[in-house]
């Protein structure tokens, strides 16, 4: 018998990932709009400093109010942001995982 084939405390093949978040369905299927997103936060860290974005003061209103003038700007027909030359929606898209994370970080410290 080859010690590597023996199995310890479970059934051999089996994967117990009941209830775990299914990562993949994101990272995966959203790739190219990820990647996009990744580009606003390279051109917001190259303009500012990386993660500069945490220590805003009023980030989430500020957020929020730059999230809204991107969708603005898309909803009027502007496809990429002048400055950035990134989308609208990928700003859009930032600007809203900014806030998520703030009050993902803010729910937790509670």
């Amino acid at each position: 018998m080859n010690p590597l084939d023996t199995q310890i405390g479970g059934e051999s093949g089996v994967k117990y990932d009941s209830g775990k978040i299914l990562a993949g369905l994101v990272l995966k299927d959203f790739a190219k709009a990820l990647e996009s997103v990744c580009e606003v936060g390279t051109f917001g860290a190259n303009k500012y400093t990386a993660h500069g974005w945490l220590t805003v003061p009023d980030a989430s209103q500020r957020y929020e109010d730059a999230m809204l003038r991107h969708y603005l700007a898309h909803s009027k027909g502007e496809l990429m942001d002048q400055e950035s030359g990134c989308s609208h929606l990928a700003h859009l898209a930032w600007n809203a995982l900014a806030i998520l994370e703030k009050s993902k970080s803010i729910t937790q410290e509670k």
